[in-house]
């Protein structure tokens, strides 16, 4: 009988394969004729054909090679006695009855224990500093698997860096002692890889890094976390006697998978706690906080903001509310030539109406009941420097019409005086309202806004930010941690992706709020989502396709009217439609 005879001289397996089949298969993979446990090999290697007492022996893929009689090959016809590689296995075509298996020298220790590698792993978590983390965790791989020495490469963008070196000795921690071919295999396959006899081996034993570096055993395994790969783990043995198995490359397998987590954990830490550092320094050389923004929209906006500040003309700042709109409208007075003079903030839709002349242009005494005193309105106290008016859509119409004048001549009426008061001054004035749709509605005076929006600045709401979101978070919790001295420190991933996704109808006011409010009542240094308030996510509501399509129409058609003076007629020719469509979204407007 034929039977083939695979011998590991690693582990000191022998056993003797019959060949009974036609066609029989040899690879790493369980399900193979002939297994052979080399993770250098594919699932299925080659194909053994049968005919007669005629052998042959061929690659399943092209790419794949073994050695017969120490030749390279794809295919061979093979005879009795020739000697096939495979890996580190050796097989030989042979007659007679087989033996059956020899049993295995046991080589190497047991996979460790459960408490072994939980104290490793809650070692390699305690430790605060990346170098000793990534030092501890070679120490232990290299104890393990008997390795002579280890490295760890960690991958920066297209960068390979070498994070930690074991047993090398000093002045030798660089790349150029690791093997690039295998290297580069196990990234490209991102697969462990084990050669146990690398000057033997089929596949890598003309490497030039192989024979320049004379490397006898290599183990490399990549390290995954999260379907990204964060580096790998490199053992050499230089030495014959002490060749690498299956067996290490099972514990390095289980150390690997635990240190990828443990190392992702430890570098988030690590820039969490370099950005919570930066924010410290931005949080002391700036006293109101400044704008924080990296987004596309709020890097326009700031280089338009550059550019208008200078001009003092005026500005009107337009974003829902929450947003900041204040906070921009103090850039502009920052970034102007009147920045050594006041600034005054005036809130149009906090002041009650009776009383907001009075706020804003001052009164004589005995002018009405209760003026005991000649009093000096906002405008008069921004003299030469910037009056701020905010939710200026809140104006009532009379005074919309003394605004007007303000702006148009730069002089104002004490409330019961007769005598005008020049003023050098800028206005910027800003709301969350649609001004146009007010004054379609006949809320707010046309002249006022085109005298008001000589420059408008749109200020995108907080959802459509980004990560602009986590910026202002951390700055807000680093501020009131210290005011408040919190132990919160930083943000969970949990809370990060919690933010990104919420809807935050409330802008920035409402962020700055709830970290406020989880930073007085956590006792955790890390805020969880539910710190936050915002385990549930709020999504803004989506209309229908449909839906979007009737709202589209009816804005549309809106501004064809508003634009030919609401002509009905004429607008109907424009939009090149029926002139009872234009009856008809008339109609639905106040829907």
């Amino acid at each position: 009988m034929a039977y083939l005879h695979c011998s590991d001289p690693v582990r000191g397996d022998e056993r003797d394969v019959p060949i009974r089949k036609a066609l029989s298969t040899i690879g790493r993979s369980d399900g193979n004729d002939v297994v052979l446990a080399d993770a250098s090999l594919a699932p299925t290697h080659a194909n053994l054909l049968r005919k007669g007492n005629h052998f042959t022996l061929s690659v399943v893929d092209r790419n794949t090679i073994f050695m017969v009689n120490g030749q390279r090959a794809r295919s061979t016809d093979l005879r009795v006695g020739d000697e096939v590689m495979f890996g580190r296995y050796v097989l030989t075509l042979m007659e007679g009855e087989p033996r059956g298996a020899v049993p295995v020298a046991e080589t190497g220790p047991a996979l460790p224990t459960l408490q072994r590698v939980s104290e490793f792993v809650r070692d390699l978590m305690a430790d605060t500093s990346l170098d000793r983390m990534f030092s501890r965790l070679m120490e232990e791989v290299v104890k393990v698997t008997r390795a002579e020495k280890g490295f760890l490469i960690a991958f920066r963008e297209d960068e390979r860096l070498l994070a930690a070196a074991h047993n090398v000795g000093t002045g030798a921690t660089d790349l150029s002692r690791i093997s690039d071919s295998i290297v580069d295999r196990v990234i490209q396959d991102r697969k462990p890889l084990i050669v146990s006899d690398a000057l033997r081996d089929a596949t890598f034993s003309t490497a030039r890094s192989v024979l320049d570096l004379r490397l006898s055993s290599v183990m490399c395994v990549p390290l995954i976390y999260r379907n990204e790969l964060r580096g790998v783990l490199y053992l050499g043995n230089d030495n014959v006697r002490n060749l690498f198995g299956e067996q290490d490359l099972a514990m390095l397998e289980v150390y690997s998978s635990l240190a990828a987590m443990a190392i992702h954990i430890g570098i988030e830490r690590d820039e969490l706690q370099h950005s919570n550092r930066n924010l410290r320094e931005q949080l002391r050389q700036s006293g109101q906080g400044g704008i924080i923004y990296a987004c596309a929209p709020m890097k326009d906006l700031l280089r338009v903001i550059r550019r208008v500040a200078p001009a003092d003309i005026g500005v009107l700042v337009l974003g829902e509310t929450g947003t900041g709109k204040e906070l921009i409208a103090r850039e502009l007075h920052r970034l102007s030539s009147r920045k050594d003079k006041p600034f005054v903030a005036v809130n149009c839709g906090a002041i009650p109406e009776n009383l907001l002349e009075s706020e804003l242009f001052g009164h004589r005494r005995g002018a009405f009941t209760g003026a005991v005193a000649d009093k000096i309105g906002r405008f008069e106290s921004a003299d030469g420097g910037t009056i701020f008016l905010d939710e200026i859509g809140e104006m009532p119409m009379a005074l919309q019409v003394k605004l007007l004048r303000v702006l148009q001549e730069r002089v104002i009426e004490r409330v019961g005086d007769v005598r005008g008061r020049s003023l050098d001054i800028r206005v910027i004035a800003a709301t969350n309202k649609n001004l146009a749709e007010e004054i379609s509605q006949g809320n707010f005076r046309e002249d006022l806004f085109y005298r008001l929006n000589e420059v408008t600045l749109t200020l995108p709401p907080l959802r459509e930010r980004g990560d602009d979101v986590v910026q202002i978070a951390q700055f807000f919790l680093v501020k009131y941690a210290g005011q408040y001295g919190s132990k919160a420190r930083g943000l969970t991933q949990g809370c990060i992706n919690a933010m990104r996704s919420y809807y935050w109808p409330g802008n920035i006011r409402e962020l700055e709020n709830k970290v406020k409010k989880a930073v007085i009542m956590t006792d955790r240094a890390q805020l969880l989502p539910e710190d936050l308030g915002i385990t549930q996510t709020v999504k803004k509501a989506v209309m229908t396709l449909a839906q979007a399509e009737e709202e589209f129409k009816k804005q549309y058609i809106r501004q064809a009217l508003d634009g030919n003076h609401w002509n009905k007629a004429q607008t109907a020719r424009d939009l090149d439609v029926d002139p009872r469509t234009i009856f008809r979204y008339i109609e639905r407007f106040d829907d």
